[in-house]
């Protein structure tokens, strides 16, 4: 049985948004008969910024926090317990003023927590969230992925490979609001099921 974690951060409904309807697509393809899918929607969970204490929280040993921060430490527990248990993680992500949203940096932040979701080593940190599969859906309204003004896709990419997951696949609809965007939309999702067949 499949796991399917699918993380949207558009601010944009579903009719509206191309990441979502992309990202949507491609777990429809994904999913096989008994797949379990969990939705985790950024825009909508008002996930919360890292401050010193709710770092402090994420990165005491469960057994040793206080009741204080098991408070703060749990929403980290439950995002991280969704990345370990997903076999493959779907992102359905707009690029915002040249990269991430806010949310997207915000539950990164949460994730990343030594000796849980990586570890350090003495030759460097390890990823400790191996043998997993990333699909990355982006839609921008003028910055070209792959660009040098594009700073979502390298940093998610390079986030992802961080806690271990560096099997990762990128579609785009880029640009779409200038000219051809309705067909660069057309093409990404052709690309969903070239990349899913």
């Amino acid at each position: 049985m499949t796991n399917i974690l699918h993380i949207t951060a558009s601010i944009r409904g579903s009719d509206q948004s191309v990441s979502r309807s992309l990202s949507g697509k491609l777990v429809e393809r994904l999913a096989d008969d008994g797949a379990t899918v969990t939705t985790r929607d950024l825009a909508q969970n008002d996930l919360p910024f890292i401050d010193a204490d709710r770092f402090a929280a994420n990165l005491a040993p469960h057994a040793d926090r206080t009741e204080a921060q098991h408070d703060l430490a749990k929403i980290a527990d439950t995002l991280i317990d969704e990345l370990q248990a997903a076999d493959t993680i779907v992102f359905g992500v707009p690029i915002y003023n040249f990269g991430a949203p806010s949310t997207l940096k915000a539950w990164a932040d949460l994730v990343a927590r030594a000796g849980t979701t990586f570890r350090y080593t003495a030759t460097g940190p390890e990823g400790l969230l191996t043998g997993k599969k990333a699909y990355i859906a982006i839609a921008s309204g003028g910055t070209t992925v792959g660009s040098e003004i594009d700073f979502l896709s390298p940093w998610l990419t390079f986030f992802l490979g961080f806690l271990g997951i560096e099997d990762v696949e990128i579609v785009a609809a880029d640009g779409i609001m200038g000219e051809g965007g309705e067909e660069k939309i057309a093409a990404a999702h052709e690309a969903v099921e070239q990349l899913v067949a």
